[in-house]
């Protein structure tokens, strides 16, 4: 794991921002697009996630295995009813990553499952209610204008950025959970074979 170890080290050198950026970047819809209004939005995404208060979790938690193999952390599924699913092994995974970086003071002990659940809680709330339209106003995507009325446009990958940011701000974290998922990503190709994708998947 020396090799992977090392090409994890050298992804510290990019901001939280940045993460953001190359999760837009690899997001369907945004090919072509111009790199600074990616770098605008993935800055107000993290912005407008970092300044939500906290929310409580409301759906069912319970915990799986299997998770490095289908490249997920965690998983929300809104039927029968609103469930997280926690995938023990890449908990495990992030949990031993975090030791041989030397990132506790980041990532402390436990704040990763904290985080997972904290993301997902996040997500729930931004499809539902006024802190989706928020979103889209923030992001000022503007799809068509007719007189007074403005139509805003969904932009793909944005609310992950502002779940990530907001995992960060309520666990107390030192960065956000995009490093670490990059890092898990790293990590657990030489393992499995494929790296992992966005760690967190959703089946409304």
């Amino acid at each position: 794991m020396s090799a992977a170890l090392a090409a994890i080290s050298a992804l510290e050198s990019d901001d939280d921002v940045e993460f953001g950026v190359r999760l837009l970047t690899n997001t369907p819809t945004h090919e072509g697009r111009d790199p600074e209004l990616l770098r605008h939005w993935a800055r107000t995404a993290d912005a407008f996630g970092a300044a939500l208060p906290p929310v409580a979790a409301t759906a069912r938690i319970v915990e799986s295995d299997g998770g490095l193999a289908k490249g997920l952390l965690a998983r929300y599924t809104s039927r029968p009813v609103p469930t997280v699913e926690l995938f023990t092994d890449t908990l495990a995974l992030a949990e031993e990553v975090i030791g041989l970086l030397g990132w506790r003071d980041r990532y402390p002990a436990g704040s990763v499952r904290e985080a997972a659940i904290a993301h997902e809680a996040v997500h729930e709330r931004l499809h539902h209610g006024p802190a989706k339209k928020a979103l889209k106003h923030a992001l000022n995507h503007v799809v068509l204008r007719a007189g007074r009325h403005t139509l805003y446009g969904h932009v793909a990958g944005a609310d992950e950025i502002a779940a990530h940011a907001h995992a960060r701000t309520v666990c107390g974290l030192g960065r956000s959970p995009l490093l670490l998922t990059a890092a898990l990503a790293t990590a657990a190709e030489p393992r499995h074979g494929s790296a992992p994708g966005s760690p967190h998947g959703r089946e409304k």
